[in-house]
This record gives C-alpha cells, structure tokens and sequence, in this order.
C-alpha cells in the first residue's frame, strides 16, 4: 500500500484551473499549466498527508464516541 496521496486526473485538472483561477484574481498573476501542477504536487506532498491525518484522527474519535454510545443500549 502507498502512502503517497494520489487524485485522479479529473480531479487534478480542476484543481490546477482552481490554482490558476486563484492566482489571477488574488494575485494578479497568470500561472501556466506546469506552474500550476507543482504548486499542487507541494501541497499534496507537504501540506495534505497533515489534512489526511488529521481526518483520520477525527473519524478515530467520532467511531471511539459511537462504540461508548453503543455499549449504552446493552440490557441486563
């Protein structure tokens, strides 16, 4: 299994027109496609893996609270 964070390429090309989009309005600034495609490689490989873990830890909480709750109904 890889722990590397992969998206498909629809996604990837949405998110690359997201990328350019944001710097043409908020910087003033027209991104190629490639400037754009590493700008989203840096923050899948720096910035996402801490996203990721930090949704992994919630759904660990959230199950945690709901395995409690499920101990609640037992009947005696």
């Amino acid at each position: 299994m890889s722990n590397k964070i992969e998206i498909d390429k629809d996604k990837r090309k949405a998110l690359i027109l997201a990328i350019k989009t944001y710097f043409a309005q908020e910087r003033e600034e027209n991104l190629g496609d490639l400037s754009s495609a590493l700008i989203l490689d840096f923050f899948i490989e720096k910035i996402a893996p801490e996203f990721y873990n930090q949704g992994d830890l919630d759904s660990y909480k959230y199950m945690n609270e709901k395995i409690g709750d499920l101990l609640e109904i037992q009947k005696y």
